[in-house]
């Protein structure tokens, strides 16, 4: 009898061990990539009361799979040992490795890896995305490789779990796209500096407006280091982006009111790359900018999208009817049945 097997039997014997092994399993694997974390703070976390909290980490403690010190609690060998063990068990039995395929197979692409719980609502769900990115990435990434990455705060996501003595330090980063707004913290630029540090990598920025004029744009197109830059991105081996929603992204790029009314008209939901895409995915809008394109982004060995939040449901949708083939995309649980449901 394999795993599933076994725990399909015991769950006809005691219904409830599903909520208290979700819940267990939550906990673990969050201090797993939080700790040391103290109970208040865990409690806010995964959204469970203080008295839950002591209950189970009470638990968790006899079993030896956590520890717990005054600077808070962290997660013991053992417990890592575990997590990894039930990992695919939890998916399993949750649904999500059937919602992965479903996804997969209606935007065929390469693959879709799900992680639990609500980006919206859970903080913990958005760095487990940035952990999985990390790890997809580690695995993807070859010496020499150029990884184009673009800007926001899924994509920045990644940097925690990033590290250096890894295939990684031997590529190099490019900013995909030039600067966006006023906000600096989420900007291509800046996160390709702090992807290179964290991985001791080179890396590549692409300090320029991200909407020029089209006197701008015929100007920039020619200076020899543009020029460089451009060639850069026919070379990418792997692309790592995020996807908007539209209106968001207008706002981001302080669009005028008519500029996205413009869109609204044109019935724009979903952005990546500078292209606006409807909901039946056909590009309505592409602003004037230097920075990778669909077709080089196309060419890519693979494309890593990380996207959450059930607000970009429908965006999400909008960019995958014409998706490379190659991508693979990390969302949350929450996404993916505001995804599946339409």
């Amino acid at each position: 009898m394999d795993n599933v097997s076994f725990f399909e039997a015991e769950r006809k014997l005691m219904p409830e061990i599903d909520v208290i092994f979700q819940k267990r399993f939550r906990i673990l694997q969050t201090l797993a990539t939080f700790g040391p974390i103290g109970r208040r703070a865990l409690a806010e976390q995964l959204n469970m009361t203080e008295r839950d909290i002591r209950n189970e980490t009470a638990v968790l403690s006899e079993q030896q799979l956590i520890l717990i010190q005054k600077k808070g609690m962290i997660c013991s060998q053992n417990g890592y040992e575990v997590l990894g063990r039930l990992s695919e068990l939890f998916r399993e039995l949750s649904g999500i490795v059937a919602k992965e395929q479903q996804l997969a197979k209606r935007f065929a692409i390469a693959k879709v890896i799900i992680v639990p719980g609500d980006a919206e609502r859970d903080a913990t769900v958005k760095q487990q995305l940035g952990k999985e990115a990390a790890q997809v990435l580690q695995q993807l990434a070859q010496a020499k490789d150029k990884i184009a990455v673009t800007g926001g705060s899924s994509v920045a996501s990644l940097k925690e779990y990033l590290a250096p003595h890894t295939v990684l330090s031997e590529t190099e980063f490019l900013a995909a796209r030039g600067g966006m707004g006023d906000e600096m913290t989420f900007q291509a630029n800046t996160i390709v500096a702090k992807f290179a540090k964290r991985c001791v990598a080179t890396y590549r920025t692409l300090f320029l407006p991200e909407h020029l004029s089209e006197q701008a744009y015929e100007a920039m197109q020619h200076e020899p280091i543009i020029q460089e830059m451009i060639a850069q991105y026919e070379q990418v081996s792997i692309v790592v982006h995020g996807i908007g929603a539209a209106y968001e992204m207008a706002k981001r790029r302080n669009s005028s009111q008519l500029e996205q009314q413009t869109l609204d008209d044109l019935g724009a939901v979903g952005e990546a790359f500078g292209y606006y895409f409807n909901e039946e995915g056909d590009i309505v809008h592409h602003i004037r900018t230097i920075g990778i394109q669909l077709e080089q982004v196309n060419k890519a060995r693979h494309v890593l999208a990380i996207a959450a939040g059930a607000n970009k449901a429908t965006a999400i949708q909008a960019y995958f009817k014409n998706a490379a083939a190659q991508t693979i995309l990390i969302t949350d649980e929450q996404t993916a049945n505001e995804m599946l449901a339409k």
